[in-house]
């Protein structure tokens, strides 16, 4: 049995039970949200870190939004459209817009973001933006992006969670943005501001009394727990003490027979997400694709998504995942559970097995979270059948952002994240040549390199027409799934416990990530 409410569904529901009352006239009080992990700082402009986006899409406005088919709405921008050779993208800002200490936003803001920020530090900037080549500012709520080559996507990219605008007043003079102290106390845009934060315990968010879309937002102020153990956050939501939470999913069950809360399943194509085991292809025995396949070929997916995942989700089998339809084939290589052949190719690659039955040791590192472990246990037990030691080992999320992505000290690893919008947002940074950049979180961690991919993702990028960029990202994804730097393991739905007393908190396709103006409770 399934126990899942469809996000389309859950919003049908949740209004014909706040029927009997109206969006309240005055903001509604606390909303707490259990946090799993904390973030390192409170802009994702410069990360891609997945703690981070539920606490800064409530600070910072994006450009557009998006609703549930993807169509783009207002919200920075009120207005926006493409020349005719796609090689220009002007943007109408929204006048009246303060930062939190009162500085106007404008297009400057807009400029300095794109060519200095988001090319430059984000992880998937630096893919999704490399054709802008130059921003032109004609007047203070005017930008036009200037492209070297037409980018189809762009669109898509311009949300608070792919592409934050920052202030350049706070920025452009103050030496390394990676260190300025505003990441961890931000001036922003959004419907709540900044108040204060206790490391370890929580940040709090207060009502930006001018925010430009006045009366919003509906509550006084949002206190995002930090709860890193995902148990407790259910007991957490069953006591009343959190209204809106992440838990085990091994707790769904239970938490879906609670009368006081809802179970929401967020699986639409702009948060679509796929887990992936990874290989450190600096590491010499993971330069022949023999073992990595060997690997591959000793995993049972199917295991993972109904043992780990209780069937909340999809197999994973290529580098694009089923949500994103328009782009992802089934017409890839495919490594079927089948240890024998593991064994096979282990032999073949001379990783013969010694006296004591073992042929490699090797480091995995999951990504901080329950169902992350719970798969590099399964793979622990699993590869020790075809002669490999599989050692885990668990830190706090910020030391691993840095042992992945900065010191490199990692063999293999499990890691998540968003695929979409598009694949040239969210799929292509793990595999562009070009996006190896130690540091830079949820990039190319694994060095991967092929100039035929490269041009497939390239050409991808810039194709107008629908149907060619289809067959460029197709022929992307059988390059990808013969070399195999990383394993598609499980294309996961994101489900979500809530008080039945939150309302109209999902109203845009962010989800989660949306900005929460429209939340209150009842």
């Amino acid at each position: 049995m399934t126990f899942l409410i469809n996000r389309r569904v859950w919003l049908g529901s949740a209004l014909a039970a706040g029927a009997s009352r109206a969006y309240p006239d005055m903001p509604s009080g606390t909303l707490v949200i259990a946090q799993p992990n904390e973030p390192q700082s409170l802009t994702n402009a410069f990360s891609t870190e997945g703690a981070i986006y539920t606490v800064s899409s409530k600070l910072f406005d994006g450009l557009l939004t998006f609703d549930d088919d993807l169509r783009p709405r207002p919200r920075l921008a009120v207005r926006w459209g493409f020349s005719a050779d796609g090689l220009a993208l002007t943007l109408h800002l929204r006048p009246g817009v303060q930062w939190h200490d009162g500085r106007p936003f404008g297009s400057a803001d807009v400029a300095w973001s794109v060519l200095e920020v988001w090319k430059k530090y984000n992880g998937r900037g630096r893919s999704t933006f490399a054709n802008v080549a130059a921003v032109d500012t004609p007047d203070a709520l005017t930008a036009v992006l200037r492209l070297s080559r037409p980018a189809p996507y762009l669109l898509a990219a311009l949300s608070s969670i792919e592409s934050q605008v920052i202030p350049r007043h706070l920025y452009a003079d103050a030496g390394n943005p990676l260190a300025n102290p505003r990441n961890a106390a931000p001036v922003d845009t959004g419907p709540f501001r900044f108040a204060r934060r206790q490391r370890g315990s929580f940040i709090e968010l207060e009502r930006n009394t001018r925010y430009w879309d006045a009366p919003r937002p509906k509550l006084d102020r949002i206190v995002l727990r930090s709860v890193p153990d995902a148990a407790a956050t259910g007991a957490a939501l069953e006591t009343g003490e959190v209204h809106l939470g992440t838990t085990t999913l091994a707790n769904i069950a239970r938490l879906k027979a609670n009368p006081s809360l809802a179970v929401t399943a967020i699986d639409e194509a702009y948060s679509a997400s796929l887990t992936a085991l990874e290989f450190n292809l600096d590491r010499p025995v993971f330069q022949d694709v023999r073992v990595r396949r060997a690997f591959a070929h000793a995993i049972d997916r199917q295991f993972i998504l109904r043992s780990i995942y209780y069937g909340f989700g999809r197999v994973a089998e290529s580098p694009i995942p089923p949500a994103l339809a328009a782009f992802a084939t089934d017409d890839v290589p495919k490594y079927p559970y089948d240890p024998k052949r593991a064994e096979a190719l282990l032999d073949e690659a001379g990783l013969k097995r010694g006296r004591d039955g073992l042929r490699l040791t090797v480091r995995n590192d999951p990504t901080p979270g329950a169902e992350s472990l719970q798969t590099a246990q399964y793979l622990r037990a699993a590869l020790a059948r075809i002669g490999v030691r599989l050692e885990v080992r668990t830190q706090d999320f910020p030391e691993f952002i840095q042992r992945i992505y900065t010191r490199r000290d990692w063999d293999t690893a499990i890691i998540g994240g968003t695929s979409g919008p598009d694949p040239a947002i969210g799929t292509q940074r793990w595999y562009w040549s070009k996006n190896f950049q130690p540091g830079v979180a949820f990039s190319n961690g694994t060095h991967y390199a092929n100039p035929a991919v490269d041009a497939a993702l390239e050409a991808a990028q810039t194709e107008l027409d629908p149907a060619k960029r289809r067959a460029h990202y197709v022929r992307f994804q059988q390059l990808a799934q013969a070399d195999l730097p990383r394993i598609p393991l499980v294309a996961g739905a994101r489900v979500v416990v809530s008080q039945r007393r939150l309302r109209d908190f999902l109203d845009s396709a962010e989800g989660l990530y949306g900005n929460f103006a429209n939340a209150w409770l009842a």
